[in-house]
């Protein structure tokens, strides 16, 4: 049922403040097998130093995700946006027709680590756009959490694709089932901890692809936090 890919199995890059993980082929790392799944393009596992980060650079007919996993990570871009994004909170900035920014450690003394994750739109040369959003805890915790949808909601973002993406936290005795829709790839990445899926153990920055719908056991987690992503059934991403 699972095509399951470790964490070391991901690229790497080495830069002195940045510490990078790629997930899939991004920069000076190339994998003709590993170029994405359905419309998720980039999950990038990044650690960058105090005080450092990307400095501004552009994009355009992007969907780009932040979500932090520790630290502050300060945004700021050429649509008059600025933010500190802590754990909890979900960036999305839709490039659009072309947009400029920056992200950068908003600590002087301590690391953050967060995750870059790129979804390839629907539609391109549209308006760009930033939404941000704080999750608590407990609307995660033993339970999956739609944080990422084409129509957004309450606690939800929206995004310029058909794609799902919910957020799990689980510990302990906690619990919970994920039920794929028929005709729908998923696939799973595990941000932190250690969690059993279907009996199978996943670790950190662990990730599956997922093919043949059925339903998802998390059980037995250790300080795991996971992301589930709910897509059309394409091997690739391709643009519009």
């Amino acid at each position: 049922m699972f095509d399951m890919r470790l964490s070391h199995e991901r690229g790497a890059a080495h830069h002195g403040w940045l510490q990078s993980k790629h997930s899939f082929s991004f920069a000076n790392y190339w994998d003709p097998k590993q170029v994405g799944f359905s419309d998720l393009l980039v999950i990038n596992d990044d650690n960058v130093a105090p005080s450092k980060g990307f400095g501004t650079h552009p994009h355009n007919n992007m969907e780009i995700i932040s979500y932090v996993l520790e630290g502050a990570l300060e945004h700021k871009d050429s649509m008059g946006t600025g933010s500190v994004i802590v754990p909890g909170d979900i960036q999305l900035m839709s490039a659009g027709r072309g947009v400029a920014h920056s992200e950068f450690n908003h600590s002087a003394q301590e690391g953050v680590h967060f995750l870059q994750i790129w979804v390839v739109p629907n539609e391109v040369n549209t308006d760009p756009g930033y939404q941000q959003i704080h999750i608590d805890e407990e609307d995660k915790r033993g339970k999956l959490h739609l944080i990422i949808s084409p129509k957004g909601g309450e606690k939800t973002l929206s995004i310029k694709q058909d794609i799902n993406i919910y957020s799990g936290l689980f510990d302990g005795e906690e619990t919970a089932e994920f039920t794929i829709p028929d005709g729908r790839y998923v696939y799973l990445h595990v941000a932190k901890g250690r969690v059993d899926v279907n009996g199978k153990t996943f670790n950190t920055g662990d990730a599956a692809r997922i093919r043949d719908g059925g339903n998802l056991s998390f059980t037995n987690g250790d300080h795991a936090e996971i992301l589930i992503f709910d897509m059309r059934p394409e091997e690739v991403p391709t643009m519009p």
